[in-house]
């Protein structure tokens, strides 16, 4: 056999050029490599491939084309492995083959430009249950783009999509990533994921991908002892082979301080913030990635090389995406994940906020009115990351929030009756709060129309509650549009201010203000009710003197007839108290209600 000459070509994986294709594989414990395929009849032996001296193996082959399919042949003395590329852009299915995959795409870009953090309403989405197909089959990405014209309705505009890497089966959340270049082939692959990416951007709306670095599989996990070699019975080059592999889901961690392993992270990452034109990652459990045991503020099981992996990636993305947003789901309300890397933190730009869920979650789900804490949802609202308000994303739905053994939010209320009184006033009581206080808000698919019972990955929506609930999906459209300040009259919900200045804990009545610069259509007033009680002529101080207009009560009755009697736009008087300082005003608060005004002029 004559000497194998690598590939001069750059990049891992399979890179189609020229009626040829490149193959690198890192397999550092082989003694041979070879690539089989369609365009060699599966043949196990006439492909061979370089050894590189680094511990990848690489060929340039003739005659491989896109849409080829192929493995890899691993031999490793008298062992021999079939395995499907890491890098894999598409496969055939999480125990199927690679396929050669053009990533070239025509996004025709227009004018499109990612929101900036003040600005974004987030909307988490799973692509298996979001949109259904007929016949049990899980929803895909064509499914999403025909209900897009509805979330740029609603006022949507970044669509947060839970993990849609290759994943075992055709049903799963998604956390359970098989190869995390390849998307799911049950969901359409990656052209469709573009295809629905680009669709999004005519619609005004970006999209967030949410990946999985804290563990891999662990079922249909092609990169266990991927070359053969493994220590302590463990998972092999990708992974650690010590105590540090133990996760809650498998022995899966990778080893975030093997190069290779690092670069591999590194490569994902930014494959979906150019490849896939994505605006932004949320990186999922990064408290897992940081700590071996999950824990915060535990230095001898924390892993130091994750931390860094997190910086590298963070900083790498700023500096060539710096409009993109990336987010950390770390829960452990700790300031070091959002902040500079040059301070010493991981660098993301916003992180989700446990300080804000919980509280007001359980604020809403209280039977008792006395059980509520107003001081809770006091420092909930008020509540950032190193003074910045757009640090983190709130909210009271979230596919961790509804599942596990929790469920939908008006569910929580009144457990099998989620269409109640109770469940409607409290659920939309807590929407506004989500809307009104400072970060960057997300609600869960289907909750704009009262989603019931809890997420399941083969529970698809009930889109017929977008009629039996018109009047609520109608309040969070008002929501939405107040929240971007879509009439010019509400900027200071897009502005970092706030001042809870009214909190009566007895009446359960709190009202707060919020500003970007201050002034008529900017200073906004939102005042609450946690109470099942309906004040009149309340009084509170206000901001300044003058009218202040009701933009939003949900006390509204066509929100619903059943629960709403105010009138809408309402307007306050704000009267000086005599010192030219202090402004008063009377207004009628509904029971379980928000309302949220501001001033014209």
């Amino acid at each position: 056999m004559s000497e194998i000459t690598p590939s001069p070509h750059p990049g891992m994986g399979a890179i189609p050029h020229a009626h040829r294709t490149s193959f690198r594989v890192w397999a550092p414990h082989a003694t041979q490599v070879y690539v089989m395929g369609s365009f060699n009849r599966w043949s196990r032996r006439s492909q061979p491939l370089a050894n590189e001296g680094n511990g990848c193996w690489s060929v340039d082959a003739p005659g491989v084309q896109a849409g080829d399919e192929y493995q890899f042949v691993i031999v490793n003395g008298a062992q021999e492995f079939e395995r499907i590329d890491p890098y894999a852009r598409a496969v055939t299915g999480s125990v199927g083959n690679a396929i050669v995959h053009d990533p070239a795409f025509d996004w025709e870009p227009g004018d499109y430009k990612t929101p900036g953090w003040n600005e974004m309403v987030i909307y988490e989405m799973h692509i298996g249950t979001f949109n259904d197909r007929p016949g049990g089959s899980p929803g895909n990405f064509n499914g999403v783009i025909r209900k897009l014209p509805y979330l740029q309705d609603l006022g949507i505009n970044v669509i947060q999509i839970m993990p849609s890497m290759e994943f075992a089966g055709g049903f799963s959340w998604g956390y359970n990533p098989s190869y995390i270049f390849a998307i799911e082939r049950d969901y359409g692959g990656p052209d469709a994921f573009k295809h629905l990416i680009k669709a999004a951007r005519a619609h005004g709306i970006a999209v967030i991908f949410d990946a999985v670095y804290n563990h891999f599989g662990p079922t249909d996990l092609g990169l266990w002892q991927f070359d053969g070699w493994s220590e302590n019975g463990k998972g092999g080059i990708y992974f650690y082979n010590d105590w540090r592999s133990s996760t809650p889901w498998g022995e899966t961690r990778p080893d975030y301080g093997r190069g290779e392993v690092r670069q591999y992270i590194r490569d994902n990452a930014l494959s979906w913030l150019g490849e896939y034109w994505i605006d932004g990652l949320r990186w999922d459990s990064t408290i897992y990635l940081r700590n071996v045991y999950g824990y915060n503020n535990d230095p001898d099981h924390d892993i130091p090389e994750a931390w860094s992996l997190m910086q590298w990636v963070n900083s790498e993305a700023k500096a060539r995406f710096p409009w993109k947003i990336m987010i950390a789901e770390d829960l452990q309300g700790n300031a070091a994940l959002t902040a500079d890397v040059s301070q010493g933190g991981a660098g993301f730009d916003a992180q989700w906020d446990a300080r804000f869920v919980h509280p007001i979650r359980q604020a809403l789900i209280a039977v008792n009115d006395e059980a509520r804490s107003m001081e809770a949802v006091r420092d909930a609202i008020g509540f950032r990351y190193n003074d910045d308000a757009f640090e983190r994303v709130i909210y009271t739905e979230s596919h961790d929030e509804v599942a596990n053994g929790k469920a939908r939010l008006p569910e929580e209320i009144w457990p099998g009756n989620a269409g109640s009184w109770f469940s409607k006033k409290r659920s939309t009581l807590g929407a506004a709060l989500v809307f009104t206080t400072p970060g960057i808000p997300m609600i869960f698919q289907g909750q704009e129309f009262l989603e019931d019972k809890w997420f399941h990955d083969q529970d698809p929506l009930d889109w017929s509650k977008r009629e039996t609930y018109r009047g609520i999906l109608h309040m969070y459209r008002d929501l939405i549009r107040l929240r971007r300040n879509a009439t010019g009259k509400t900027r200071g919900l897009c502005g970092q201010h706030v001042d809870v200045f009214y909190l009566h804990d007895h009446d359960k009545v709190l009202a707060f203000h919020r500003w970007d610069r201050g002034g008529p259509r900017d200073s906004v007033v939102v005042v609450t009710n946690f109470a099942n009680r309906r004040y009149q002529n309340y009084r509170l101080n206000f901001p300044r003197q003058g009218v202040w207009r009701a933009r939003f009560n949900s006390d509204w009755a066509r929100y619903d007839p059943e629960s709403g009697s105010a009138a809408h736009g309402n307007a306050v008087q704000a009267r000086d108290a005599g010192d030219g300082m202090t402004f008063y005003g009377e207004l009628d608060i509904g029971p379980y209600s928000a309302i949220i005004l501001s001033q014209d002029e």
